[in-house]
C-alpha cells in the first residue's frame, strides 16, 4: 500500500484543540460535527478534487478504490480523561471480526490496553472515513497499514507530551500498557493524563512514524483476542438492523413483482385496509433497467406492527405485468447455457493451438459442470429503518455498502447527500446481499409517505429468497488432451454464465473482466496450449455479489476436471494437480489476460505458484493422503487462489449403503500473507467449510414462469448440524513478515470445498458429480 499523500489535502482549518469526555452517543455525532477528539489537533486530511487532476498512473489496493483510505487519527481516535481510548470501525462487522481486527491494529501500535478500548462503528460517509464497501475481502489488506499508522501517531504524540512535562528528551520516553514511561527515572503518566497536552502537539509527519517490529506486537498475530461484540452476541444484547426501534415507529413490509422487470397494473387495497392495525398502503413505483441498487416496486403495506403489515399484504389483489422475464425457467435456460457451451465463444486468453493439440492428443476427456443461481439467505434478512425530519433522513440498517446506501437515499428523496445519515448497525450475515441498499431506499420512500415518522422495514425469508440479487447460474465447459505418458497437452473451457454486469447495464451477455478474472482466466497451469471462452448469455434476474461470487463455478469445474484428468492418465489426483501447477515461479496475471487481479498490484501480488503448491502439499500432509480406508470412504483434493490468498482442501466422505453422505473431516491450508487475528481466520475458514458444503449438497435457486421457486428454509435448505463436516482442520501456513502484503480471507475458504467433496465421492463410489448440488443423486434406487 503506497505511503504517498498526494490524493490527499491537509484541511488547516480544522487543526483545532479540544478534549472530549462524552457519552456513547453523543461521541459519534460531535465527531461527526467538529472532528475534534483525542488529540484534536490531528490534521484533518480529505480527498482531492480528482476531476481536476491530469491522469494518473493506474491505482492499486485502497488507492483504487472510491475515496480511498484515511489514516487521520483524528477521525478514528479519542481519549478520555479517564483513559478510556474509543477506536471507530470503519467497516460493517458480520461476524468476520472487522470491529475486532481493524481497532486491535490500532490499540496495538497505541500500546492501549484492550480492556481500556471501547469501538464505535462509523455511519456512513466515505469522504471522512474513506472507502466502505465492505465486500471483496478487502477490510484488513486495504487498511491494516492505515490503522497501524493511526495508533503509531497518536502514540508518539502522548510520547512527546510526557517528554515535555517531565523536561526530558522524546528518546528517554516510551510508551506501553496504556502509559507512558520515563526509561531513566521510572516515572509513569497514564494516557488520560496526557490527552490534553498531546492535543495540542502537531501530528507527526506520515514519514516520521516509527512502526512497531512485529516482535513488540502485544495483540496482532497472536490470535488471543475474541470478537469485540461476542459476549453481546451470544447474550442476545448485540444489536442487529432488524433489531431498531424508534418511538412512534411504524413497520413496513412490501409486496413485489414475482418477476424482475415486472411492475403493479392494478391493486385493491380494501381488504388489506381492515386488517387491524394497517394504517396505509403504498405503491412503490418500478425502477426501468438496469436494476442497480433500485426498489423493484410494489405495494407497501405499513401498520403497527410487522405482523399486521404481513397480514394486510396478504389480503391486497394485485395483477402484476410480468414484464420482459415473465417465462424464465431454470430447465429451460440450462440448455440454453450447454448448446452455448458447445460452441465457441468469445475467446479471452489463447496460448498455443489448443485445437491442433486436441485433435492430435493420444487421449481426450472433456466434461460439463453445472451451478444453479445461489441466494445468499443471511440469517438476518434485509432490514433498515428510516425517519425524516427538518429536511434530514436518518437511516439504520444492517448494510454493508453505507455509502452506497446513503448516496441512493439522497436520490430518491431529492436530498444533497449531506442530509442522510446511515447508521450502521451489525449485520446478522451478509455475504454480499447487503452490499445492495434497494431495501434502505424502500424504508426512505416509506417514511416520506407517512410525513417522515419512522418506519421499519423488514424483509420475511420469503422475501430474502424470491426477490434478491442471486448468484450467477453457470455452465462450464471443459475439454483436455493428453499424450501418451498421460501429461497434459491441451486445455479448452468455455465458462457461459449471465453477468453480474447486466444489473448495471444494458446488453451486458459475457463476463466482466471481474468475473473472468475470479479463477478462471488466470489459471496458473503449465499448459502449453491453452484456451478459455466466454460465450453469450443473457441475464433474465438480478445478478448479485455472493460470497466468493464466481470462483465458485470456475473452481468447482476445473478443480473437478483436474481430477477427472489424473484418472484418465492413471494418476495420484494430488500427484497430478502438483504437476499441472508446475515449479515455483511469480506470474504476472497481465501475461495470463487478468488486467483486474483483484485490485491489486501485479507487481505486489502476483500469482506465485510456489504458495499455491504448499496450501496443496499441506492439506494433503495432513489429512494423511495415501492412507488405506474402508470401503465407502474416499479423499477429495483440490486447490484454488481468490481474493490474493491460497487455500487448499481435502475431504473425506463416507458414503452409507443407501447413498447416505457423511464428512467425517476436512483440512483446510490457508495462506493469506501476514495473520493479524489468527482466531479470527479459523473461524472464517471453518464457516466457509460448512457453507461450501451447504451449497454443494442442497443450495439451489430455481426459476418457473419467472418466479422463484423456493420460499423458505423447507425449499431452500442449508447444511444442518448432523451434516456438517464432524471436523475441520485448519492448517494456517506461518509468516512473520508483517511487511509482505495481507489476502484476503472472508470468501477464500469456499471454492476449493466442493470440488474436493465431488473428488472425494468420486473416490469413494467411482460417482462423478458433475452438477450441484448433489442432494439424492447418490441414493439406489
Amino acid at each position: 500500500m503506497s505511503n504517498s499523500s498526494q490524493a490527499y489535502r491537509r484541511d488547516t482549518a480544522t487543526d483545532g484543540l479540544s478534549i472530549v469526555n462524552v457519552s456513547r452517543r453523543e461521541f459519534l455525532k460531535d465527531l461527526a460535527l467538529t472532528g475534534f477528539v483525542l488529540a484534536g489537533g490531528f490534521p484533518a486530511f480529505t480527498l482531492a478534487d480528482e476531476t481536476a487532476a491530469p491522469k494518473e498512473a493506474a491505482k492499486f489496493g485502497a488507492d483504487g478504490m472510491p475515496h480511498g483510505w484515511v489514516d487521520n487519527p483524528l477521525v478514528f481516535v479519542a481519549i478520555a480523561a479517564d483513559g478510556t481510548v474509543t477506536i471507530v470501525c470503519h467497516r460493517s462487522e458480520m461476524g468476520q471480526g472487522v470491529r475486532s481486527s481493524l481497532p486491535l491494529a490500532v490499540a496495538d501500535e497505541l500500546e492501549a490496553d484492550w480492556q481500556k478500548v471501547r469501538i464505535e462503528q462509523a455511519p456512513g460517509d466515505e469522504i471522512r472515513y474513506g472507502n466502505q464497501d465492505t465486500d471483496g475481502s478487502r477490510s484488513l489488506r486495504h487498511f491494516f497499514l492505515p490503522m497501524r499508522r493511526v495508533g503509531a501517531a497518536a502514540r508518539q504524540m502522548l510520547e512527546s507530551a510526557a517528554a515535555a512535562r517531565w523536561k526530558v528528551p522524546v528518546e528517554e520516553v516510551r510508551a506501553e500498557s496504556h502509559q507512558v514511561v520515563h526509561t531513566s527515572s521510572g516515572r509513569k503518566l497514564g494516557y488520560g493524563q496526557l490527552a490534553k497536552a498531546a492535543a495540542k502537539l502537531p501530528v507527526p509527519a506520515r514519514e516520521s512514524l516509527r512502526l512497531k517490529n512485529p516482535s513488540e506486537f502485544r495483540y496482532i498475530g497472536k490470535g488471543q483476542t475474541g470478537l469485540y461484540d461476542g459476549h453481546d452476541i451470544v447474550s442476545g444484547k448485540a444489536q442487529y438492523g432488524i433489531d431498531t426501534r424508534l418511538k412512534d415507529t411504524r413497520y413496513a413490509v412490501v409486496a413485489r413483482p414475482p418477476n424482475v422487470g415486472g411492475k403493479v397494473l392494478r391493486f385493491d387495497a380494501d381488504a388489506a385496509l381492515k386488517v387491524p392495525g394497517v394504517v396505509k398502503i403504498v405503491e412503490i413505483p418500478s425502477s426501468p433497467p438496469p436494476a442497480e441498487f433500485n426498489p423493484l416496486g410494489g405495494v407497501a403495506v405499513i401498520a403497527r406492527t410487522t405482523w399486521a403489515a404481513i397480514q394486510g399484504r396478504k389480503a391486497l389483489k394485485i395483477e402484476w405485468d410480468k414484464g420482459p422475464h415473465g417465462a424464465y425457467d431454470s430447465v429451460a435456460y440450462r440448455a440454453e447455457l450447454e448448446a452455448s457451451a458447445r460452441k465457441p465463444g468469445q475467446v479471452v486468453r489463447n496460448e498455443g493451438d489448443a485445437d491442433a493439440a486436441l485433435k492430435s492428443a493420444a487421449k481426450r476427456a472433456e466434461a460439463e459442470y453445472y451451478v444453479p443461481h445461489l441466494a445468499q439467505a443471511p440469517m438476518e434478512p434485509p432490514a433498515a429503518t428510516a425517519r425524516i425530519a427538518n429536511g434530514k433522513c436518518e437511516v439504520w440498517a444492517c448494510i454493508q455498502s453505507p455509502q452506497a446506501a446513503r448516496d441512493r437515499v439522497a436520490k430518491w428523496l431529492g436530498l444533497p447527500a449531506d442530509k442522510v445519515t446511515v447508521h450502521v448497525t451489525l449485520l446478522g450475515g451478509g455475504f454480499g446481499r447487503k452490499s445492495k441498499p434497494d431495501f434502505v431506499v424502500e424504508a426512505a420512500l416509506l417514511s416520506k409517505a407517512v410525513n417522515g415518522k419512522p418506519v421499519k422495514l423488514t424483509w420475511t425469508r420469503e422475501d430474502d429468497l424470491s426477490h434478491g440479487y442471486f448468484h450467477t447460474v453457470s455452465v462450464e465447459r471443459l475439454e483436455a488432451g493428453l499424450d501418451a505418458q498421460g501429461k497434459p497437452t491441451a486445455w479448452l473451457h468455455r465458462t457461459v454464465a449471465p453477468s453480474i454486469g447486466s444489473t448495471f447495464g444494458p446488453d451486458n451477455k459475457h463476463e466482466m473482466p471481474v468475473e473472468l478474472g475470479l479463477g478462471v482466466i488466470n489459471v496458473p497451469f503449465a499448459i502449453p496450449n491453452l484456451r478459455i471462452e466466454n460465450p453469450e448469455a443473457e441475464a433474465h434476474t438480478r445478478i448479485g455479489w455472493f460470497r466468493s461470487v464466481s470462483n465458485i463455478p470456475h473452481a468447482y469445474a476445473i478443480q473437478s476436471f483436474v481430477a477427472e484428468l489424473a484418472h484418465a492418465a492413471g494418476r495420484d489426483p494430488k500427484d497430478f494437480l502438483l504437476d499441472l501447477i508446475g515449479p515455483p515461479r511469480h506470474i504476472d496475471p497481465r501475461t495470463l489476460g487478468d488486467t483486474w487481479n483483484h485490485g491489486e498490484s501485479p507487481e505486489l501480488y502476483p500469482i506465485d505458484t510456489g504458495r499455491l503448491r504448499r496450501v496443496a502439499e499441506t492439506a494433503a500432509h495432513e489429512a494423511g493422503w495415501g492412507r488405506a480406508l474402508p470401503e465407502g470412504r474416499g479423499l477429495g483434493i483440490a486447490a484454488h487462489y481468490s481474493f490474493v490468498t491460497y487455500v487448499a482442501a481435502v475431504v473425506e466422505v463416507a458414503i452409507g449403503k443407501d447413498g447416505e453422505l457423511s464428512i467425517p473431516r476436512v483440512d483446510v491450508a490457508v495462506d493469506c500473507g501476514p495473520q493479524v487475528n489468527p482466531e479470527r481466520i479459523r473461524a472464517q475458514i471453518e464457516g466457509a467449510c460448512i457453507m461450501g458444503v451447504s451449497l454443494a449438497t442442497l443450495g439451489e435457486i430455481s426459476f418457473k414462469n419467472g418466479a422463484v421457486e423456493q420460499d423458505n428454509f423447507h425449499t431452500y435448505q442449508i447444511t444442518r448440524m448432523d451434516n456438517a463436516p464432524r471436523e475441520i482442520r485448519v492448517h494456517l501456513l506461518p509468516t512473520e513478515q508483517f511487511d509482505t502484503p495481507l489476502g484476503g480471507l472472508g470468501e477464500p475458504g469456499v471454492p476449493p470445498i466442493a470440488p474436493a467433496l465431488c473428488n472425494a465421492i468420486f473416490a469413494a463410489t467411482g460417482k462423478r458429480i458433475r452438477s450441484l448440488p448433489i442432494r439424492d443423486q447418490l441414493q439406489k434406487a
